[in-house]
């Protein structure tokens, strides 16, 4: 475990995007605690990723004092897979001219009386 300076405030650290592991060891550096109010697991808790925080990071706490952090679902709960960017990006200057809608081969003509 390591140990920041005795100080009675330490500013809370930035969990969003860290996997649970990370997450408590920065805690932990920090000289704070970590609560997951949506997992009862959390001690066992190792690859999910935080997806929120409270306080916010850079905050100002009492040392030893608890930070709250969600998690995402994983695959069983919903989530919504791999976030990259995909290559090519669009190009620029607004988006793509939506194409016309093929026409109707039995469009039923209609005759017009005098």
């Amino acid at each position: 475990m390591r140990l920041t300076p005795e100080t009675p405030e330490v500013r809370v650290p930035r969990l969003i995007g860290l996997m649970a592991v990370d997450a408590r060891e920065r805690a932990e550096a920090r000289g704070v605690l970590l609560a997951a109010p949506d997992r009862p697991d959390f001690s066992l808790t190792v690859v999910d990723h935080v997806v929120r925080q409270y306080p916010p990071p850079g905050s100002e706490i009492p040392r030893g004092a608890v930070v709250t952090v969600w998690f995402e679902l994983g695959d069983a709960g919903g989530g919504t897979g791999v976030r990259e960017p995909r290559l090519p990006l669009p190009p620029s200057g607004g988006l793509r001219r939506e194409l016309d809608e093929p026409e109707d081969p039995f469009e039923v003509l209609r005759t017009v009386r005098p």
